[in-house]
């Protein structure tokens, strides 16, 4: 059990010992969880560019052969496109949040302390949702290089049936399918964490205004 929630359980005991606790003590605990929380997710958003860097760079070192596609890819404005955008949405979302922590660490008031929050809910929520909509359009856009790089995909697929035709979309769909899932259980994992105890910093500030 956390400091917050020891303080929380101590408040709500009628023994006088505890009568000294007021709202600013509440308020200052929820603060301070609040500011940290920001902070981790701050860090853990630097976490990921860098691991993104990392992904991006390591065919070059490990395979000829993925080098020489990535290359190919590189001369198209779509592929060019899809890159800036990515990073320069994870470089915003990093700003923001170092903007949520300044703004957490400086409010003096319960109630710009909400607003603050809920700013970063709303961050977070549309980061996720960036995330799953981008990975929902570059897979189409990898299998569409990966067939033109491949002529002897190309020549099968020009003369399969319409029921493997069908069989190899319903693939790609189940397949697409899985991997949005496997992304938005990583951040559900990684962030739903932090945001629920966000929430529940949240909840407190409420009953405190009320």
């Amino acid at each position: 059990m956390d400091e917050l929630e020891l303080l929380k359980k101590d408040w709500n005991k009628s023994n006088t010992q505890y009568k000294s606790f007021s709202d600013s003590d509440i308020y200052k605990m929820s603060h301070k969880k609040s500011s940290t929380i920001v902070k981790t997710l701050f860090y853990i958003s630097l976490a990921e560019l860098v691991f993104w860097i990392f992904i991006n760079f390591l065919p070059f070192v490990l395979s000829d052969r993925m080098k020489a596609q990535l290359e190919e890819m590189s001369h198209s404005w779509i592929y060019i496109g899809l890159n800036i955008l990515s990073y320069a949405v994870i470089v915003l979302f990093i700003y923001l949040l170092w903007n949520a922590q300044k703004s957490i660490s400086v409010t003096d008031n319960a109630k710009k302390l909400m607003e603050s929050i809920l700013k970063t809910r709303k961050i977070i929520k549309y980061y996720v949702l960036y995330n799953l909509l981008i990975a929902l359009i570059s897979i189409p856009i990898s299998l569409y290089f990966s067939i033109n790089e491949h002529p002897e995909i190309s020549e099968k697929l020009s003369t399969a049936s319409s029921t493997q035709l069908a069989m190899i979309l319903l693939i790609t769909i189940l397949v697409t399918a899985v991997f949005l899932t496997l992304i938005w259980l990583f951040y559900k994992l990684i962030y739903g964490i932090l945001i629920k105890r966000l929430n529940a910093n949240y909840n407190e500030l409420k009953k405190l205004e009320v």
